[in-house]
């Protein structure tokens, strides 16, 4: 999962928990501040009737005649007001939740109870509301208030989305350069435009990295045709001498199997330096990319090159190459050794019998080539270090390991992405993408 997603998911968790923890109390609150406001209004009412009593009398409401207590409700039973004649002459003033008997139907209400002294009378006045109607309210008001608390998640993880893809943008770039980045020489070295410092630390530490990378790369291929320019002299020398004894008519044949055996090690050695040259060469761009090359041209120049190899192990070559289009900018004599390392290998690891199919065809914008053999196919860790110097990947020839590693130099030199897929037993393919517009 990416970072902002994280980030976002986080806030939004952090929020519901937050969200959670109040709506467990919120019932809570909810009821004390609705007793409170009902107590108040209680209260409030208590003294608007104690008003209207001293301004008309208690006479409009008991009159002796007829009852000592007079009652009064409102048409839904929500709310009452009775006035009762008492003989207690204590004190009467508190709040509880009583149930009153209206037309047989029996009613919580919360009651304020209130004694009053009238004429030297003792009353009890009594101020109801409806425990129903309180409940009501609280219902009402934890629906809004879990509402507002949806709402207000949903549009915090839009915002913290919002906001964090804001603040994110520049490791997005930062990362964005290292994806497109080829090598140390090709980083993009311009300062990501942000203002949080911890990005521009990091953007200056990894193009500071960069430039020693490069720096490092560099003094490598120095290093890498310094010596091998300088192994080409004395191997020239001793070959030259080897080849002098060789026609020597005073030699023993003893020391003519051991000086052929020195010169099979010394060519071996003379192709290494000249591989490595190649490489070092390749990766410094020495060589010029000024040929339109047709692709299927060399490969069928590979093939009758390897032809007479491959009749001679009972293996087919097979050209599938349908298509015949152009790529500029390219090195064909590079190209050839890419395809001619590729399938000479192949041929080197495929039995009698096996067969070597080169296909060609275009897909998406891209010219692909594929490579496939027959042959004992390569393990898991074999895979992992294809394309690695001086390991070899052949089972039963010798070689320098560096085949694959050219073959790899050469592909990155002209932009062509180079894979391969394979099961042990069961045959190698390589695969090489052109670009169309290369």
């Amino acid at each position: 999962m990416k970072l902002k997603f994280k980030l976002a998911l986080f806030s939004m968790l952090s929020k519901l928990a937050v969200s959670l923890l109040f709506l467990i109390i919120l019932p809570y609150i909810i009821e004390r501040i609705n007793l409170r406001q009902i107590d108040y209004e209680l209260i409030r009412k208590r003294e608007q009737v104690i008003d209207l009593i001293v301004q008309i009398g208690i006479e409009p409401f008991i009159s002796s005649d007829t009852t000592d207590a007079f009652g009064s409700y409102n048409i839904l039973k929500e709310e009452f007001v009775s006035i009762e004649r008492i003989n207690q002459t204590e004190v009467v003033n508190h709040i509880d939740v009583s149930p009153r008997l209206i037309d047989d139907e029996e009613i919580n209400y919360r009651v304020l109870h209130y004694s009053l002294l009238i004429d030297d009378q003792p009353y009890l006045l009594e101020v109801g509301k409806s425990i129903e109607s309180i409940l009501l309210a609280k219902r009402n008001i934890n629906r809004v208030i879990v509402f507002f608390i949806i709402l207000i998640i949903v549009l915090t993880l839009i915002t913290d989305l919002q906001f964090t893809n804001i603040l994110l943008k520049p490791l997005d770039k930062i990362t964005g350069k290292l994806k497109n980045n080829a090598g140390p020489g090709s980083f993009d070295k311009i300062p990501v435009s942000t203002t949080t410092a911890d990005f521009i630390q990091l953007d200056r530490t990894l193009t500071d990295q960069m430039i020693q990378i490069e720096e490092l790369f560099k003094k490598e291929k120095e290093i890498t045709v310094n010596i091998s320019h300088e192994l080409m002299t004395p191997i020239s020398i001793i070959r030259s001498k080897l080849e002098n004894l060789l026609v020597r008519e005073d030699i023993e044949d003893a020391i003519i199997i051991k000086v052929e055996e020195s010169l099979k090690t010394l060519h071996r050695l003379q192709s290494l330096v000249n591989s490595l040259l190649t490489i070092a060469r390749i990766e410094s761009s020495q060589y010029l990319k000024n040929d339109i090359v047709s692709p299927v041209e060399v490969i069928l120049e590979v093939m009758a090159e390897i032809e007479p190899v491959a009749e001679d192990k009972g293996i087919t070559l097979l050209n599938n190459c349908s298509d015949d289009s152009f790529v500029q900018h390219a090195n064909r004599e590079l190209l050839f050794s890419m395809f001619f390392n590729v399938i000479y290998n192949g041929v080197k690891n495929t039995d009698s019998g096996g067969s070597i199919t080169i296909t060609g065809e275009v897909l998406d914008g891209i010219y692909r080539f594929t490579v496939s053999d027959t042959g004992h196919g390569l393990t898991k860790s074999q895979m992992a270090t294809l394309f690695s110097r001086f390991k070899r990947h052949e089972s039963k020839t010798d070689g320098t390991g560096i085949g694959l590693a050219i073959t790899k130099a050469i592909a990155d030199f002209h932009g062509i992405k180079i894979s391969a897929t394979s099961k042990e037993g069961s045959g190698t393919n390589f695969i090489f993408d052109f670009k169309k517009t290369s």
